[in-house]
């Protein structure tokens, strides 16, 4: 039997986590919840990137969509925060508080505003989004900052983009499409800790929405 170095040991090992992730565990993490029909929807702001739903995920909430809304609309490290796990977030220095509770004078958002995902001070305005489509109780389209006067004239941006929409399937269930678009370029590090870390927050964000739109403590099945 040959024996295999370190650094033999690592290269193998890395592959295997390559290997397993692209097959098993990417596939599902990229679609997590999502219908067919979902994943191939035209949405909002998919014409503004190359390739669009490069995740796409979803979730039932018995609520009607105006309901869901101003949760939505109140997403923000200086707002309502993002539902998701504070003490993760507050790990990286967000300083993330998020609320149990619609905030009346968070209720107003526009075409331009930024979001913020952490304070200024931290990362200045690099942890930030702007709003560049936004459709009372359908959609919210984030892109970066940079790109925003070319989001909104409709040009192709290349950094990506965070879509919050909103599909009613009933007058009293909604579907919460949670889609974004990776940047035109990316690498196997964007892939393998980006991407899964990305689900990971995203989910409790989409898990916390529910619960607070339906107004009760739910389990965590996907519906």
């Amino acid at each position: 039997m040959v024996d295999m170095t370190r650094w033999q040991k690592w290269l193998l090992g890395t592959i295997a986590v390559v290997l397993v992730d692209k097959a098993l565990l990417r596939p599902w993490y990229l679609r997590w919840g999502a219908t067919e029909s979902e994943l191939r929807e035209s949405w909002p702001g998919d014409e503004l990137v190359k390739q669009s739903g490069h995740c796409t995920r979803a979730i039932t909430i018995h609520a009607p969509a105006q309901s869901i809304w101003p949760w939505i609309i109140q997403v923000g490290q200086d707002r309502g925060g993002f539902y998701s796990h504070t003490w993760l977030e507050n790990l990286f220095l967000a300083e993330m508080r998020n609320a149990e509770r619609i905030i009346p004078e968070f209720q107003s958002r526009r075409v331009g505003d930024v979001v913020w995902m952490a304070p200024k001070h931290c990362y200045g305005n690099k942890a930030s989004m702007t709003v560049a489509q936004l459709v009372p109780n359908r959609a919210m389209v984030l892109v970066q900052r940079d790109e925003f006067e070319a989001g909104v004239r409709g040009e192709r941006i290349h950094g990506g983009i965070w879509q919050f929409l909103l599909e009613p399937i009933s007058d009293s269930s909604t579907r919460l499409i949670m889609r974004g678009a990776a940047p035109d370029k990316t690498s196997l590090l964007y892939d393998l800790v980006f991407d899964p870390a990305h689900f990971v927050m995203e989910r409790k964000m989409m898990l916390g929405i529910k619960e607070r739109a339906e107004g009760r403590q739910f389990d965590c099945t996907v519906t």
